[in-house]
């Protein structure tokens, strides 16, 4: 096991205690144990701080005298980021084993250090760079471009002449590049399918969950932006763009030709309509709607809290009479002015 003075010498932070105190995973304070590395990143669980039986602990430097004994402490002023890196540490991902499948069909020249699991496609003319795992039945369509050291986890399609960037993740089941939804209508009511010819351009270090949909540009690119985090389930549609160091949370639907700024975030279940913009450094929470353009940073939310089911349907009665109630005021503020003046002319 590594020891935590290590651990500082590779992620940085102030050491307290004796570094020769050996860690080997984080846990959560109320199940922490030996050899266990736990965090604090809220004032308000500092009594299972106290409680906890970690061998060692992330704390912010208001809370570095917090452990009653010599146990050893890193002090940070961001204990859940320092958790996370420490985490990676503890638990890189698996290394990539070279070669092709015999159960797979490669149809391009492909660097030395890429492995190709069973049943995966690539098609001819595709890019793929150094150190990529393909997943076992991906489909690589034409044309495809892949960086380096990205992954792609079982059963990923991506379609013709898309672009993913340097380390990027994609779990299992995602489609990236699939037609928009494009259609216009004759008058007798049948649809007529418009073809999409834009790519999806995806940039370095993004993380696609698994079952999310990025739908390839009508005649423009879908474009995802470096450093972007995508949940699972997610429909992100035609000519879409998500800036840098975006994040959305699953079941969220974004309409076609949505801008969404740099580093904001979508809660789950959030939705985005169509040709709107989103300033960078907004945050919508979950279960919102986003139905007009947003200039200025911020928190914005539009969902109502949860209450009993007779507590809704009473509420919801009276909003059905919210436009007569209104007119109402209006009546009464009338007649209010109306007496007001005539007591003026006594």
């Amino acid at each position: 096991m590594p020891r935590i003075d290590v651990l500082v010498a590779q992620l940085g932070g102030e050491l307290l205690g004796n570094g020769g105190v050996e860690v080997h995973r984080v846990a959560p304070l109320e199940r922490a144990g030996e050899g266990d590395l736990a965090f604090l990143a809220s004032p308000k669980y500092l009594s299972r701080l106290k409680t906890s039986r970690a061998a060692a602990f992330i704390v912010r430097p208001a809370h570095r005298d917090a452990v009653s004994d010599a146990r050893p402490r890193i002090v940070t002023d961001d204990p859940y980021l320092y958790f996370a890196r420490a985490s990676q540490f503890f638990n890189p991902l698996p290394p990539i084993v070279p070669g092709i499948h015999s159960l797979a069909s490669v149809r391009c020249a492909i660097p030395a250090t890429v492995a190709v699991d069973a049943g995966a496609v690539v098609e001819e003319g595709a890019e793929i760079g150094e150190d990529v795992l393909i997943g076992a039945n991906c489909y690589i369509g034409r044309g495809v471009r892949i960086g380096r050291g990205t992954r792609l986890a079982p059963n990923v399609t991506i379609y013709a002449d898309c672009v993913l960037g340097e380390n990027c993740i994609i779990h299992a089941g995602a489609v990236i590049g699939s037609d928009g939804f494009g259609f216009a209508r004759e008058s007798s009511g049948k649809w007529v399918k418009i073809p999409q010819t834009g790519r999806v351009v995806i940039g370095n270090d993004v993380e696609i969950g698994s079952n999310t949909s990025i739908d390839r540009g009508a005649l423009e690119d879908t474009v995802i932006g470096d450093g972007v985090k995508l949940d699972n389930q997610i429909q992100v549609a035609h000519n879409v763009h998500i800036g840098e160091h975006s994040a959305v949370a699953g079941s969220s639907g974004i309409a076609g030709s949505a801008k969404i700024g740099a580093r904001c975030m979508i809660g789950g279940q959030g939705g985005i309509s169509g040709h709107i913009t989103i300033a960078d450094d907004v945050v919508v929470s979950g279960c919102t709607m986003i139905s007009k353009p947003i200039r200025t940073p911020g928190v914005y939310t539009g969902c109502l809290p949860q209450q009993t089911h007779a507590e809704w349907v009473r509420n919801f009665a009276h909003l059905r009479h919210l436009d007569a109630l209104a007119n109402k005021i209006r009546l009464l503020e009338q007649r209010l002015e109306q007496q007001e003046k005539i007591k003026e002319t006594l």
